[in-house]
This record gives C-alpha cells, structure tokens and sequence, in this order.
C-alpha cells in the first residue's frame, strides 16, 4: 500500500498560482538568483522573487521580442521588434546600453560565457587593458539637447557605475552575446557591449549528409528561431525554418526541402583569437560611442546657433520692411554704413533703432548669440574635441595593430581601411580647429557691431553714452558686409555646403601634401559636418569578421 502512495507522488508540485495584469509571453529564471523576468503582451519587464515580490517594472515602448540574462545574473538583455538590443541592470532596471546591432526584430538571444578558467593558465584569461585612461580623462559624455530627458539617447544616464561594471567584467571569464534576427542574421558582441561580427546563415552552404559531400544547399528563406553557443565557444546551434535548396548536378535539377532544420557552426574563433577580438572589439565599440557624441554635439550645436540667428533675424527683418514702407531704394547694410559714415539718419533707421529694437532689444539679442557662441565653444571643448581626440588616439593603436599582418588581419583587420580612417580622424581635428577660430571670430564680429548699435541708439536719444564700450568701425563694415545677411557658423555645420577656397591656397595645401602625413588635399572645402559624413564612412570596419 506504501508502494502504491510512492508511485503516485508527483515529481513536480504547483508552488503558487499567482495573477498578472497582462498576459505572459516570454519568462526567463535568473541564473544566479531567485529571479524571474517576464514579458507581458503590453511590452513591459516585470521581475519578481521567487515569493513573488516584485522588485521593478519598465517599459522601452516598443514591442519586445526576445530575452535572455546574463550568465552572472547581473544585467539583462532585451531584444526589441526594431532590431535593438538594450542591456538593463538586474537591481532597478535602469539603462545600461543599447546597441543597433540589427535592422528587424531580435527573435532569440543567447549570452554563454567560456566554461571554468583553469587557474594559472594565461591562455585561458583575456586580459587586455585599455591604456587609454593613462593619457586621457574620462570619455565625453553626449552632450544632453534642452528638453531631452536622460536616457532618451540610448546611452547610460548620469551614473556610470553599473556600465564601468558591465565593461570591467573583462578581467573576470569571457562571454559573448548572441543575437538573430527573422531574417536569418546573428550578430556577436563580447560581454554584451563590443560587437565583434555579424553573419547570415542565408549565405552558407550546408554539406549534404550520407548521398554526396560535395553537394551544395542553401537554406532560403528561413526564419531563426533559436541560438545557442557551446560551453567552450567553438560551436553554435541554429535552430531555423525554412526551404533547403540543394543543387544535384547528375540530375540538373534543384531539390526544394520545407521544413526545421538545425546547423551547427565552427565558431572556434572565438575561443582561438579571443584576445585579439577582445582589443579590437573594444577599441571599435569605444570608437562607435565617441562618434555618437560627435554626431550629438553637432546636432545640438546646429539647433541652438539656429535658434540664436532666428532671433537676430526676427528682430532686424523688419529693417527691411520699415525701408520699403518709407519708399526708400536701399539695403539695410547700405543704411547702416551710411550711419556709420556720418550721414543724415534715414527715417527707417530711427525709427528701427529708436522704436523698434530699442537699447533693451540689442542688450538682449546680444546676449542670446553670444551666450549661445559661449555655450557652442563649451560643448567643442568638453564633448567634440575630446572625443575626436580620443578617436584619433585608438585609431592609432589600431593602425599599428594592423600591421601585425599574420595575427590581426585573419580576424578583419585591414591596414589600408585603418589608414584611411586613421587620416580622417586627424582631419576632423583640423575641422574643429577652424571652426572654434571662425566662432570666435564671429562673436567678436557681432560684439563689436551691437557696441556700435547701443552707441547710436543713444546719440540718438541724446543720451550719454560714455559709459558704453569702444567699437571698431573696420569691424562694423567687414560685418555688413560679410556677416549680416551670411552665416558662416551655420555653413560649417551643414553637411551640404561647399566651401570656396581660392587657387593660391590649393597649392599651397597639394605642396604640403608632398611632405607626406596626409594625402587629403580638399579638406578646406569642406565642411566640419560633411568631414564628419566622411569620417563616419570610414568607420565601416567596425565589424572584424562579418560575413
């Protein structure tokens, strides 16, 4: 009778039972924790102890379509429907990372890290140190657009401390993220943060079991459903779906197979060379994130001088329109030199200079550019230059690494795409020189012609005005002239503007080239945006081994 009582006990028995707002579609166990993340049909993470206490909830608005943890248990990733993968820290939730790795929906993630290291064998250990905290501070941040709240960017917010985790883990075992999407890519990124390769299964020919070795198939239109790399690295699983294309060349027909089909992948690369790919996946992810700080500084720069000459030109337009009112044949540069001149005041230009803008109206559209030229000079000088700087610095060490042929360019690395990247980052620094000097010397250009402003409205009014600051009247004329109705700040963040530089200047530029250093003899006609367009395109080898 106790027999029978054994037999009947079930191996599994129901804990609890417990409600949720949304249904359930993805859950995931942490590995280390009694953890447990959900993902619910409205797109929203909940993780919850084991007692069901639920310690946080977010939501990335957008559909989720995948998920996996960490093997230490510490951070999560979330595969989104339009081919994000963001990385979240296991204590609140926050923000740690997000990478465009893809272009459709993330279908299955796997994030395996190499088995137990073997004390006391160095080849079991990456330990590649980045030197460039020797000679640099702290990478720039992106610089935060008004209005924009942390964390809109994709990047970490205000606390670094759980990234620097996530990026030090390299001193600890070695692991890569593994990501597929519905059209039949997989992309790898080591620790979850440095993207190494990309691959499409799309394009491999699969061996024909048992009948013929040697005869090719492809698998077409599949659909991954799951991967899986192998505790030691040097295998990874493909579940997919799909047709199985296989040519028979006895027969000159194709042979079409629907259906789930497994593949298995030598990808011993990674444990083989995983010291190599570790340097060259974190120099390039590094460089990736610096050029998003360029690409965001110059967004914000763009928008805010924009902002700064829309009020300059609302205020002085209606000159224009004050001339035409009291019919008279002339430009408001030509009214204002005739001021500066000597000359009688037109009625058009009291009336603009009295009524109009006033002493309280050039204090403040003064204040506006050259509070905004201050704000510009700042975010070159805390954000732009220092990640130019940083960017010229490990394209450098990549440049010599390229040149260790028989250990670096089996895994990608080509020195004649590094050199070419490495002179464009050395332009860019040239761009942002030119640019600080003509910022500079605009502002000083519209100092000096609002202290000439302020000047007349006061002897205008017949007011004192020994109190105001000298001007320059060479100033004010190269002003109408050149900087009135023209922006050149503007033109050097615009990507389509070309910029003209005369014959003389040219060939003094192609006999410099002559000295070796550079081989770019156009720099100067362009702009610090299209160097940057320029700079970006070079950047392509960010992938070591794509296939």
């Amino acid at each position: 009778m106790e027999t029978d009582e054994t037999d009947r006990v079930l191996p599994f028995q129901l804990q609890f039972d417990k409600p949720v707002a949304s249904q359930v579609k993805i859950a995931e166990w942490n590995p280390e924790k009694d953890l447990l993340a959900m993902v619910t049909e409205d797109s929203k993470i909940l993780l919850h102890r084991f007692n069901w206490q639920r310690l946080w909830t977010i939501s990335p608005g957008r559909n989720i379509t995948s998920l996996c943890w960490r093997p230490d248990g510490k951070a999560i990733a979330v595969g989104l429907e339009d081919g994000t993968i963001s990385l979240h820290d296991v204590e609140n939730g926050k923000l740690l990372r997000s990478l465009k790795s893809h272009i459709v929906a993330v279908v299955c993630l796997n994030w395996e890290e190499e088995e137990q290291l073997i004390r006391g064998d160095p080849k079991n250990s990456s330990s590649y140190e980045d030197r460039t905290s020797r000679f640099f501070p702290p990478a720039p941040r992106v610089p935060r657009m008004p209005g924009v709240v942390s964390g809109d960017t994709g990047f970490m917010d205000d606390s670094e401390d759980s990234y620097r985790e996530l990026s030090n883990s390299s001193y600890q075992r070695f692991n890569i993220l593994c990501s597929g999407d519905k059209d039949g890519s997989i992309c790898f990124s080591i620790f979850g943060i440095f993207p190494i390769g990309k691959i499409n299964i799309h394009k491999f020919s699969v061996p024909t079991p048992f009948i013929d070795k040697q005869t090719p198939r492809q698998i077409l239109n599949s659909s991954i459903y799951k991967v899986s790399l192998s505790k030691d690295l040097c295998r990874l699983i493909v579940m997919c779906s799909g047709e199985l294309n296989e040519n028979t060349e006895s027969r000159e027909s194709q042979m079409v197979r629907q259906g789930m089909h497994s593949l298995v992948l030598d990808t011993s690369i990674f444990w083989k060379r995983k010291s190599e790919l570790h340097q060259l996946a974190q120099q390039a992810s590094n460089i990736e994130d610096l050029t998003e700080v360029i690409r965001a500084s110059l967004s914000v720069m763009c928008k805010q001088w924009s902002d700064a000459m829309h009020t300059f030109h609302e205020k002085f337009d209606s000159l224009s329109t004050l001339i035409i009112d009291h019919a008279l044949d002339s430009t408001p540069q030509e009214e204002f030199l005739s001021l500066l001149g000597g000359a009688r005041t037109s009625s058009a230009v009291h009336q603009f200079l009295v009524n109009s803008l006033g002493e309280v109206g050039v204090k403040r559209v003064l204040k506006v550019i050259c509070g905004t030229a201050k704000e510009l000079q700042r975010i070159v000088l805390d954000h732009l230059q220092p990640a130019a700087e940083i960017i010229g610095f490990r394209m450098g060490e990549l440049r010599g690494l390229s040149r260790w042929r028989a250990r670096y360019h089996g895994i990608g690395l080509d020195e004649m795409l590094i050199n070419n990247a490495t002179e464009k980052s050395g332009m860019i620094l040239v761009q942002i020189e030119r640019f600080m000097r003509v910022l500079s010397s605009v502002e000083q250009q519209f100092s000096n012609f609002f202290n000439w402003l302020l000047k007349c409205i006061k002897l205008l009014m017949q007011e004192p005005s020994d109190q105001l600051l000298p001007y320059n009247s060479e100033l004010v004329v190269i002003f109408l002239k050149f900087l009135y109705d023209q922006d050149p700040v503007k033109q050097l963040l615009e990507v389509d503007h070309d910029i003209q530089v005369d014959l003389e200047t040219m060939q003094r530029v192609k006999e410099l080239v002559q000295f070796g250093g550079f081989s770019d003899c156009e720099y100067l006609q362009r702009t610090l945006a299209k160097e940057f367009q320029q700079m970006e395109d070079r950047y392509m080898f960010i992938y070591p081994f794509a296939v």
